[in-house]
């Protein structure tokens, strides 16, 4: 197999996925073993494409654990840190809208006290 495509394996579940990642791996080993025993050099091409297959498998295993864990974290108070946005820094620490509405008690005796006047202008 010349390399596994990435669309092939989203529909996949975890076990397959799992079973194919150890098929790859175990294939790595033997064409290492042949490396060194003096394979061919299409054996030697081989390697760098059963590499990246191993790349994509892992790839989408993580990525569906992650979208499982969103799912998870969802209804919960916090989520992990390396489930939220990432942002700017700067973004991350500004006060959120709710935060940033509230408005201390001084301000709310002032704005009952002294409301904004209505003049009627004469044009």
């Amino acid at each position: 197999m010349p390399g596994v495509k990435a669309a092939q394996l989203w529909p996949k579940s975890k076990e397959d996925l799992t079973k194919q990642l150890e098929d790859l791996k175990n294939e790595l080993v033997t064409l290492r073993v042949q490396k060194i025993a003096g394979g061919a050099s299409s054996k030697l091409t081989k390697i760098h494409d059963v590499r990246k297959s191993i790349a994509r498998t892992l790839t989408i295993l993580n990525s569906k654990q992650r979208q499982q864990l969103r799912l998870f974290y969802k209804t919960k108070k916090y989520t992990p840190l390396d489930l939220r946005p990432k942002k700017t820094r700067a973004i991350r620490r500004r006060l959120s809208k709710h935060e940033a509405s509230l408005k201390t008690e001084k301000a709310k005796k002032k704005a009952t006290y002294f409301p904004q006047r209505k003049f009627a202008i004469k044009a």
